[in-house]
């Protein structure tokens, strides 16, 4: 069959011209269905397949609008019939074709997916046209309520990650500000694994992690809450130092989806009144460290593995690192210096993060984090922005006195 068009028509469709696939083994239905589009004066793309498995080949490489489908094909008979055709056509609209003492089954189709059934005795050209206008318009009012629910679940799903990955945290006294952001990185529908906390404990002690699960997705922001309730359950429980990084390792190891799955963080503790932080590295980028003059310092500290590269092999050193009342500590993570700077392949890195960081030491805690993403970010514009997801904490230590 060719295309029946008529230019002046085409507005009644509100999208391009419709193609509609006729799945019809009798030639002169095939004919009877042709002469109804020509008399209904619309622009209409008709093609036609004598058997099930014609069409099949055909909606393997191509979709059409509307399909219009006879229950009894030489290869398929009922709704065996439709429900092939609905499994290989997800997108199109489906009416089917019955005889006048077939109705039942046209109503039976419609329960299993058709959006529409038509009597081939009662076939009149205006009525012919509009029941697939309205069954194309129906398909496309159900795949956009379908996006719209999917969209919401997914918005849903957000912020229940959100709550699990970026706590509040848990301080019982103001010898530490705490100033933390997240940005997901771009075309990401889901968190992805990074996370972050800070908690007191009752001895005078703030910890803080900040951490990152490899891979993106509801699975691998799902194991980064689970990682992050962990570390603060085994803090609070009174886990220190290398045994909290077992621990931890323990339980990705036991919740990952498979092997490949890793994870790297960084976490510290500061005791009040002490002149120093005791810092672990899990395969995790450095530190930035700000002193009360204004420098800005990248701290690499000695690490270890990441978790789960060597379950219950590996080893993590304790280094203590000094830190001055009024200075301040910068954990992020790899999002924030795995951007491209430019067109070309080069990394913003962790020298290109100090040299940032050193032209906004002015500033106060919001301001310079916010500085720092908004840079990186804006240096990544030319390859799309940041891929990855950018969590950022930062802990300003004060004088309680």
């Amino acid at each position: 069959m060719g295309t029946l068009s008529d230019p002046a028509q085409t507005a009644l469709w509100n999208w391009e011209q419709p193609t509609v696939l006729l799945i019809e083994d009798d030639p002169g239905d095939a004919l009877l269905v042709e002469e109804l589009v020509a008399d209904g004066g619309v622009s209409i793309e008709l093609r036609w397949a004598r058997s099930l498995a014609d069409a099949l080949e055909q909606l393997s490489s191509d979709r059409p609008h509307c399909i219009l489908l006879d229950l009894h094909l030489p290869d398929a008979q009922g709704l065996e019939a439709l429900e092939k055709v609905l499994g290989h056509a997800d997108g199109s609209a489906v009416v089917v074709l019955t005889g006048l003492a077939e109705e039942q089954a046209g109503l039976a189709a419609v329960a299993a997916g058709a959006q529409d059934y038509l009597l081939k005795g009662r076939l009149e050209a205006d009525l012919f046209v509009r029941a697939i206008r309205y069954a194309i318009q129906r398909k496309q009012t159900e795949q956009a309520a379908s996006a719209l629910q999917a969209g919401q679940l997914r918005a849903q799903e957000n912020a229940r990650l959100e709550r699990g990955l970026l706590p509040t945290p848990l301080l019982l006294d103001k010898s530490v500000e705490v100033c933390s952001r997240y940005q997901p990185g771009r075309a990401q529908a889901l968190l992805g694994g990074d996370f972050y906390d800070v908690v007191q404990t009752p001895d005078g002690t703030t910890h803080a992690v900040v951490g990152d699960v490899s891979g993106h997705g509801p699975g691998e922001a799902a194991l980064g809450v689970c990682l992050r309730v962990a570390w603060r359950s085994f803090v609070l429980a009174g886990a220190r130092g290398e045994e909290l990084l077992g621990l931890l390792e323990r339980m990705l190891v036991a919740e990952r989806s498979g092997p490949e799955i890793f994870a790297t963080l960084t976490c510290l503790s500061h005791t009040a009144g002490e002149s120093h932080v005791n810092v672990l590295r899990a395969g995790h980028p450095g530190l930035l460290m700000r002193s009360p003059d204004g420098g800005v310092h990248l701290e690499e500290v000695p690490g270890g593995p990441v978790l789960g590269l060597l379950p219950g092999m590996a080893r993590w050193p304790v280094t203590p690192l000094p830190v001055a009342v009024g200075s301040a500590l910068v954990l992020f993570t790899d999002g924030l210096i795995e951007g491209r700077t430019g067109r070309g392949t080069e990394r913003l890195g962790e020298q290109g993060l100090l040299d940032v960081a050193r032209r906004h030491a002015h500033r106060p805690a919001d301001a310079f984090v916010d500085s720092l993403i908004h840079t990186a970010q804006t240096l990544a514009a030319d390859s799309g922005g940041l891929a990855d997801d950018v969590a950022v904490l930062h802990l300003e230590w004060k004088s309680t006195t």
